[in-house]
């Protein structure tokens, strides 16, 4: 399948990119930080605050989005991107506000805690205590803890796979997991879409790898919680969406993900967007695709929630 045109731009406009291996960490997370503009336009909300929650090493930073002034309304905490390593608040800003405004819900953005600095299970960790405090309501935050769900794309989907297999028997549990382009198996090039789009669609095979040895370093690449495809028993989850872009090395894993959610009884809905690369859903500026899977990811929400959006 060829790449929708505009895709293909956004591949023109980063082709001279170094590869991340070549560069310090510094250099690729201010590279990465130039793609805000990309993002899109900033959609207005009732309320956008910074604070923490506690976590296992000390206070997270969040960014809390609230799309009314009520209290009661339900919550969804958002792993940002970025292969653990790059990728922050402000990169993920306007996806987090769009879901927000679409799902009738209040975004929770989680800054966890990045590799290498802080290594494999480090942001996992962060993750998983934010969302459990949503779910026993020590957050603080107002949101009702009968209805959470977790979502993130890229190495963020992987995190909130791992996170809602940690919280199956959690009571309340979540509602609902949204994984966006995820990496499900840290046993990297097993898939034709990694042969036939890992090279030339943005995200390489080269890039994974650079990520996966920032984060996971020595570990257990089959340990569930960096590999959540290899769990021996999926049955039990949070019902879930999947979205996956047609040319990206990660769309075969993610389609095999829901499938196997699909198979051990997860109500699971599945979309692949064609002609899209990773990471299609961040550009909203220049890929209107971006706006549809935020539409979808907000619609998905909302009907998990049982409540009424609020656009």
């Amino acid at each position: 399948m060829p790449t929708h045109p505009q895709a293909q731009a956004f591949l023109d406009m980063v082709a001279d990119a170094p590869p991340l291996d070549t560069c310090t960490v510094e250099e690729n997370r201010a590279q990465l930080a130039a793609v805000v503009p990309l993002t899109g336009v900033p959609a207005p909300l009732a309320d956008v605050r910074d604070t923490t929650l506690p976590g296992p090493a000390g206070p997270v930073p969040v960014r809390v989005y609230r799309p009314g002034t009520d209290d009661g309304l339900p919550a969804v905490a958002y792993f940002h991107g970025g292969g653990w390593v790059l990728c922050d608040l402000d990169t993920h800003d306007t996806t987090c506000r769009d879901i927000a405004r679409y799902a009738g819900a209040v975004v929770v953005s989680v800054d966890y805690r990045r590799a290498p600095e802080a290594p494999f299970p480090a942001a996992y960790d962060d993750c998983l205590a934010v969302t459990r405090a949503l779910l026993d309501d020590s957050a603080g935050l107002g949101t009702d803890p009968a209805r959470v769900a977790v979502a993130g794309d890229s190495a963020g989907g992987n995190l909130a796979a791992g996170v809602a297999q940690a919280l199956r028997d959690a009571r309340p549990g979540l509602a609902h997991q949204v994984l966006v382009y995820p990496l499900t198996d840290a046993r990297t090039g097993r898939t034709a879409s990694y042969r036939t789009y890992g090279e030339g669609h943005f995200l390489t095979h080269r890039d994974i790898d650079y990520f996966l040895q920032a984060y996971a370093g020595d570990a257990d690449r089959t340990d569930v919680r960096l590999s959540p495809a290899l769990a021996p028993d999926l049955s039990g989850l949070a019902p879930a969406t999947v979205v996956t872009a047609e040319c990206d090395p990660l769309c075969d894993e993610g389609a095999a993900y829901a499938q196997a959610l699909a198979d051990a009884g997860v109500p699971t809905h599945y979309e692949s967007f064609r002609g899209q690369v990773h990471p299609f859903v961040l550009l909203g500026s220049i890929v209107d695709d971006a706006d549809a899977a935020r539409r979808l990811i907000g619609r998905r929400l909302a009907e998990s929630f049982g409540s009424t959006p609020a656009v």
